[in-house]
């Protein structure tokens, strides 16, 4: 659980603004390498998303203009390191289900994660190969599709539990040299019965007991009661 300081709880209606300028994959991006990754200048997120650091820099001012990024302490004088603000952002669901422009957003994001997931993985596994990550990650991590059957109350109650367990060892893992930026991305998506005619499903994949990995969002986002 992240606390209320570290969280941007964004309103449909108030921050329309705000929600368009989270809108564009760019800016999506920066965002989630600052949270992610520290402070850093337009040029060096220019050298990792292969933009230009004219682009990178009007679209950290966007972010800025919107209070998602702000200056952070500069190295020199010469050029303007940005930070993130907050470390997630998040909203409600139920709220967001007003507007095509506010659900269109929360489609946006979620599918952003999931792209984030898939770059994760290519890079955790590269970081393994090379050396990067001791071994002793390696049997910890991983990803799991579980598909339990759940009342709306118990999914609730998932993420509830979810977010206490996550406070209580980020807390206790703070001042630990061994600890590393994890990335951690659930899903509680809820799939009505397929009418009798319909295609068969695939049969699901099957994932390891302890084997959860689920994400901040390639933006550290998290919608309702969290993902």
């Amino acid at each position: 659980m992240v606390s209320d300081e570290h969280k941007r709880v964004l309103d449909p209606e108030q921050d329309a603004g705000a929600l368009k300028a989270l809108t564009h994959p760019l800016r999506i991006q920066l965002l989630g390498m600052l949270r992610q990754d520290g402070p850093a200048t337009a040029s060096e997120l220019a050298v990792r998303t292969g933009e230009s650091s004219a682009s990178t820099s009007y679209h950290l001012r966007v972010l800025a203009k919107y209070a998602f990024v702000a200056e952070a302490a500069h190295r020199d004088g010469r050029e303007r390191r940005w930070q993130a603000v907050h470390s997630v952002t998040s909203w409600s669901n139920k709220a967001m289900e007003d507007s095509p422009a506010s659900r269109d957003f929360v489609s946006l994001s979620r599918r952003r994660q999931i792209e984030h997931l898939e770059a994760s993985l290519v890079r955790y596994e590269a970081d393994v190969a090379e050396g990067r990550l001791g071994q002793e990650w390696v049997e910890p991590s991983g990803i799991t599709d579980l598909m339990p059957r759940l009342t709306p109350e118990s999914l609730s109650e998932l993420w509830e539990v979810i977010d206490r367990k996550l406070e209580e060892l980020a807390a206790r893992d703070a001042e630990d040299p061994r600890a590393e930026r994890v990335v951690f991305v659930a899903a509680g998506l809820p799939l009505a019965p397929r009418e009798p005619d319909a295609e068969p499903d695939a049969k699901p994949g099957r994932g390891e007991p302890g084997r959860d990995e689920p994400g901040t969002a390639g933006s550290g986002t998290e919608g309702g009661s969290g993902s």
